[in-house]
């Protein structure tokens, strides 16, 4: 479906919504997704890192540890994506920011995977 000899843009049910916002925003909301993804990638590869060192923990709360941080990192492209979509959509319709929820998710998490390394290691 081009319009004006330009290609659909995806996701539709973005795109097809309001009006062109302003270019430095749309450019911002891209790079807080790009952030997001930095965020998941580095979380699991220190959640895989931390299980897969031959650290003297306590092996029970070193893979507790782990897998909070890989679950962690699994959740940050999915922010990202649905994080997207929200901002964008609200920036062509000129409606306020929406709320992301894994903002007080994610610390809790990395509070939660320190607390739990930190009892490995003083468990062993």
């Amino acid at each position: 479906m081009e319009q004006n000899g330009e290609r659909p843009r995806f996701p539709r049910s973005v795109y097809a919504r309001g009006s062109e916002p302003d270019a430095r925003f749309s450019l911002a909301n891209e790079r807080t997704f790009l952030a997001w993804i930095s965020a998941g990638l580095a979380l699991i590869s220190v959640g895989v890192g931390l299980d897969s060192l031959a650290l003297s923990l306590h092996p029970g709360f070193r893979l507790a540890g782990s897998i909070v941080l890989v679950a962690a990192g699994i959740a940050c492209p999915v922010q990202a994506w649905v994080g997207w979509t929200r901002v964008e959509a609200a920036l062509r319709e000129r409606r306020p920011l929406p709320f992301n929820p894994l903002l007080a998710v994610l610390p809790v998490a990395l509070g939660l995977a320190g607390v739990l390394v930190l009892a490995a290691m003083v468990v062993k």
